[in-house]
């Protein structure tokens, strides 16, 4: 019988150290990035100093004095920062609401809401990778089974050796080798997928994201392929499994009702905690196969100083981290009954 008192006692101390956490690294970050210069020359090439100028006075990150403008302190401008993000000021160029967040200026000159430019690389980011765990969960669970039905046999050998080099080689190797070959064959499917012009969710773009794909998926088959083995082989050799032979059943019988449900409590919190990061993109995959997603805009906003777009990415890249560690924990005390969270006794 599942502890519900106990998961929920648990649930509430972690949401709190969450926060705590959260709120440490978001005041870190925040420091260290303000510390740094902030002009419009170093921000985006073609900005306007008149706007610039007068929308960080607004949002309380600079103070002009005898026609020269000075950073204002630090705290001051931490104290700022949470004001605006539940009672924003006013814009002095356009009159309306301000940016909660700040604003990026290396996609316009102007300076557009974070915000806005992370809805608009979602759809991407979510589409390569909910087809990745499409391809690799199944795959890495059934190449599992089988090396642990083959275990130390010619098959589980030759495999494990293949998984070890797929988990070895980092994904952009795995990339570049794709479009090396992809180029070698005369390029039947497209390098790059900011070169197709079609919606997200058509044929032609899911033919231009198989190649991405294919470089995010081998790392994560062979990761499960791992641990769907590892666990399955030391739950098939286990009292219980021969007492089910003994009881009649057929080895396939015994291995897919007993010992692969029992073999799922690890493997599933590891699939729930790839379908949580989802969100969070690939860096290195989305900036070598050029698609416009939330790894390319993180990436943009370091390259270009962008220092606003810098924080807010790396905040929701903090939240997804944080709130995926605890969804995972927590679904170890919801997949097995017999775990008790909290250090509860069994």
């Amino acid at each position: 019988m599942r502890d519900w008192k106990g998961l929920g006692i648990y649930a509430i101390k972690r949401i709190f150290l969450m926060i705590v956490t959260f709120l440490i690294i978001l005041t870190i970050c925040f420091i260290l990035i303000r510390l740094l210069p902030l002009n419009p020359g170093s921000v985006a090439p073609g900005t306007d100093p008149d706007i610039f100028y007068d929308r960080m006075v607004a949002l309380g990150r600079m103070y002009e004095e005898n026609g020269e403008y000075y950073p204002t302190p630090i705290f001051e401008q931490y104290i700022r920062f949470w004001s605006d993000l539940f009672f924003p000021g006013i814009d002095p160029i356009t009159g309306e609401e301000m940016s909660r967040f700040g604003y990026s200026w290396s996609i316009n000159a102007s300076g557009v809401n974070p915000w806005d430019i992370m809805v608009q690389r979602f759809p991407p980011t979510i589409l390569i990778n909910v087809y990745s765990m499409v391809i690799a969960v199944p795959i890495g669970i059934l190449l599992g089974i089988y090396m642990a039905l083959k275990k130390n046999k010619w098959q589980d050998y030759t495999l494990s050796f293949l998984v070890m080099v797929f988990i070895s080689v980092p994904s952009f190797v795995y990339a570049l080798l794709i479009q090396t070959t992809n180029y070698a064959l005369g390029q039947p499917l497209p390098s790059l997928v900011s070169s197709v012009e079609a919606p997200w969710v058509s044929w032609e773009m899911f033919q231009a994201m198989i190649l991405p794909v294919i470089a995010m998926s081998l790392g994560s088959v062979a990761g499960y392929s791992r641990y769907t083995r590892a666990e399955l082989t030391e739950v098939l050799t286990s009292d219980f499994m021969l007492l089910a032979r003994t009881k009649g059943l057929t080895r396939f019988q015994a291995t897919v009702r007993h010992a692969f449900r029992n073999s799922l409590v690890p493997i599933f919190p590891m699939i729930l905690g790839e379908f949580i990061s989802v969100l969070s993109g690939s860096i290195v995959i989305e900036q070598v196969f050029s698609i416009n997603g939330v790894g390319n805009v993180f990436l943009t906003s370091i390259t270009q100083s962008d220092y606003d777009l810098f924080l807010f990415v790396g905040m929701f890249y903090t939240i997804i981290g944080l709130v995926g560690g605890l969804i995972v924990d927590l679904s170890y005390g919801i997949v097995d009954p017999r775990i008790r969270m909290g250090g509860g006794k069994q």
